[in-house]
Order: structure tokens, then sequence, then C-alpha cells
């Protein structure tokens, strides 16, 4: 899934038809995405049970609540509700975030067979050389920035869309990557991205994941 059709897909608001005026709605429900690659595919790295459980169960999870807070949004907007509008926010914001950033994250990643691992080429690289020195800065800051999420979040290489600079940031909980800033490539610190694997030893998984990460995704969006 592209990152342009993605923001059509994944943030796509409810629609509304003429037959609304009697108090019927249209809206597309969010699904979830299929992956490119078998659950097993990323091992070692990530297991194949934990990739399961993460896109089955918890990906899932964020398409239902999305899908249900957009439903009860639609509801109070035909109502004219503001309070419940207000309301339903933070559950947008989380469920919503939550579906974003997995769609991206599957396509951050791929097997070794297929690339993953290998490292930034082109304008991308370049880039990275200007401001980190080469692409093992780039790795050790990234993974300082993961390390220092308190709890649960995502770190994110990202790109400035008005200037193409290239910066790392973090988002706490399911926060999605908004505003003037392109994300480019994520991480997942939350627990469930690792735990029945590495358990507390998050820092090893950290340093593995950089095996499967598909930088051909990244270098699509940088130039897109």
């Amino acid at each position: 899934m592209s990152l342009s059709l993605l923001r059509t897909t994944a943030l796509r608001r409810t629609v509304f038809t003429a037959s609304n005026l009697g108090g019927a709605a249209v809206r597309a429900k969010h699904t979830l995405p299929d992956l490119p690659y078998d659950y097993a595919a990323l091992e070692p790295a990530i297991s194949g049970k934990i990739m399961e459980l993460h896109h089955k169960n918890h990906h899932q999870t964020y398409v239902n609540g999305l899908n249900d807070a957009e439903a009860k949004y639609a509801e109070a907007l035909h109502a004219g509700n503001v309070q419940a509008q207000v309301a339903l926010q933070p559950a947008l914001k989380f469920h919503g975030g939550g579906h974003v950033n997995h769609s991206l994250f599957w396509e951050n990643l791929t097997p070794k067979s297929q690339g993953g691992g290998d490292p930034p080429s082109g304008k991308l690289a370049a880039e990275i050389q200007s401001v980190w020195g080469g692409y093992d800065g780039l790795k050790k800051s990234f993974n300082t920035a993961l390390a220092g999420i308190q709890g649960s979040g995502w770190a994110w290489l990202v790109k400035d869309a008005q200037t193409g600079a290239l910066s790392i940031v973090t988002k706490p909980n399911q926060d999605p990557v908004v505003g003037g800033q392109v994300p480019l490539l994520g991480i997942d610190a939350w627990e469930h991205a690792y735990y029945l694997q590495y358990q507390n030893r998050k820092a090893e998984y950290f340093g593995a994941i950089w095996d499967v990460v598909n930088w051909k995704a990244a270098e699509k969006r940088f130039g897109a």
C-alpha cells in the first residue's frame, strides 16, 4: 500500500449522500491490510508468532475501534451533538493512529531474501550521510530515541514536507505523524511488538529489526 493510497484509505472521512437528508449515511469501513510476506518470513529478527498476533490481533483491534468510533462520530455529527463529537476525538486519534502507524510499519519490513536489511541508497542515503554521518550513525540515533520512549510509542524517521530535511521524532501511544512531517520509516516500541520473543530485552529487538528494514519503501516515500 503506497503512502498516498494509505492516506485515502486509512484517513478517509465519513461520506454522506443525498439520502443523508433523511437520516441515512454511507460510510466505507476500514479493513486490515494483507501482509506482502508470510508471518514467519522475518525470522529470526521477528518471530512468526509475534507477527501473527501483532497483525491479526492488535492491528485488527485498531481497525475495529476506528470503524466503531467513526460510526459513532457520524451519528453525533448528524444529530448535531457537539459534545459527543468532542468526546470521540481521543478514540479516533488512538485507533486511527494505530491503523495508520501499523499499515506503514508492515511496509517498512521485508524478508532478508527480498532486500530486508539492505542499507538505504540514492538521495535518501546521501541525506542520511549529511545529517548523521552515515547509516550506522542513523541507527545509533534512532535506537537511542527508541530507548528513550517511556511506556508505549513509536520512533520515526521523517521528512519535512517543506524543506525536505530529515529528523527523528518519537510519538507516544499511537499518535501518528501529522502536519508538516512525512513519515518515512517507523519502528514500533510497544511491548506487543517484541515481548513474546525478547521479553524485557527490548534493546535486542531494536538492534535486530534493522535486519529486516525495507529501505526501498522509505526511499519511495522520500521521493514522493
